[in-house]
């Protein structure tokens, strides 16, 4: 009866043996056997903090800047006046065009008194025709019977042609007067444009802020020359943060969108932010050379953006900052 049980004992340990080998030399049947190694839970990158910055300058304004109260470094809220360049010449220009923004109206209500007045005509010509084609029927049938002569007739003919002829111009004129109406209100509608327009120039005589903000650089001093294009500052919308950082080729299936991290700087040691993935780069780039990871280099890596909550406006643009990601394990 021993002997047997020796075989089974040299049997099990053959197979013990055989299945230690194909665990440290075969990874499929390790991973079917024991399932796949679980690997790093986490993985931190780093990067720089940014922001959603503006740089602001006056649109179609070109004169001396005479209100600059603000410096770098300074909070400011959404409408807040920044600077300011003289507008004397834009309020001329305005007053003028209001000026002829009167004179335009004016206008329109005489053309609308010419037609009043040309209708009127018109009416009077009616009775004047119909009263001269009276006086010629009745010299007509007087002429019959000899009672005038044939003068005293040709003169009613005359008269009631005459009369015609003066309908026929007044009646021109009332179209002549319609037409003047049209034109004054054309007229009008330009000058009322060109007021509008003076309004919207002088509102960019002022200059404001887009949304709420730190002012991160003021390029311009009292006195300068504003004009189009020419930077006044950079805004940085500190409400918006973000954080610019690169994820190995290894990790990227264990990165999703949306993801929660956590957020630490050397700043404010001990301090931690939270963020989700906003993005995730779809197209492979080299490894930037300012980049560090805590992962070992690979050549290829993926650009990621961390969203952050900053409503204490701690982090700044241009801060080192840490991420720690959790990593997705094969099965989640």
């Amino acid at each position: 009866m021993a002997k047997p049980t020796g075989i089974r004992l040299i049997t099990a340990a053959l197979i013990a043996a055989v299945l230690v080998i194909a665990y440290l030399s075969w990874k499929p049947l390790r991973n079917l056997l024991f399932g796949p190694p679980s690997g790093p839970a986490t993985v931190t990158v780093s990067g720089n903090i940014e922001a959603h910055q503006s740089v602001l300058s006056f649109t179609q304004i070109q004169a001396p800047i005479v209100y600059l109260p603000f410096d770098e470094g300074h909070y400011v809220k959404a409408g807040t006046v920044l600077a300011r360049v003289d507008d004397r010449y834009y309020q001329q220009q305005y007053q003028i065009d209001q000026s002829n923004q009167n004179v335009a109206r004016a206008q329109v209500v005489v053309a609308q008194k010419n037609l009043i007045a040309a209708r009127n005509t018109v009416a009077s010509d009616r009775f004047d025709l119909v009263e001269k084609e009276r006086d010629l029927l009745r010299d007509r049938v007087q002429l019959k019977y000899g009672a005038v002569s044939r003068q005293t007739y040709d003169q009613a003919l005359t008269a009631r042609d005459q009369s015609r002829a003066a309908l026929a111009r007044d009646q021109a004129l009332v179209g002549i007067a319609g037409a003047n109406i049209r034109l004054a209100r054309a007229n009008l509608l330009s000058a009322t444009a060109r007021v509008h327009l003076d309004r919207v120039t002088l509102s960019y005589t002022s200059l404001r802020a887009p949304f709420s903000g730190v002012l991160a650089v003021r390029e311009a001093e009292l006195g300068e020359l504003a004009a189009p294009g020419v930077a006044i500052f950079t805004l940085d919308d500190l409400d918006h943060v973000w954080l610019r950082a690169y994820v190995n080729e290894t990790d990227l299936g264990k990165v999703r969108l949306g993801e929660p991290v956590t957020v630490t700087t050397d700043t404010y040691p001990g301090k931690v932010y939270h963020g989700r993935i906003g993005f995730i780069s779809s197209q492979a780039e080299f490894t930037p050379k300012t980049v560090q990871t805590h992962a070992e280099r690979v050549s290829l890596v993926y650009r990621i953006r961390i969203d952050i909550a900053n409503p204490t406006h701690e982090l700044l643009p241009g801060m080192p900052a840490d991420s720690t990601i959790p990593l997705l394990q094969a099965g989640r």
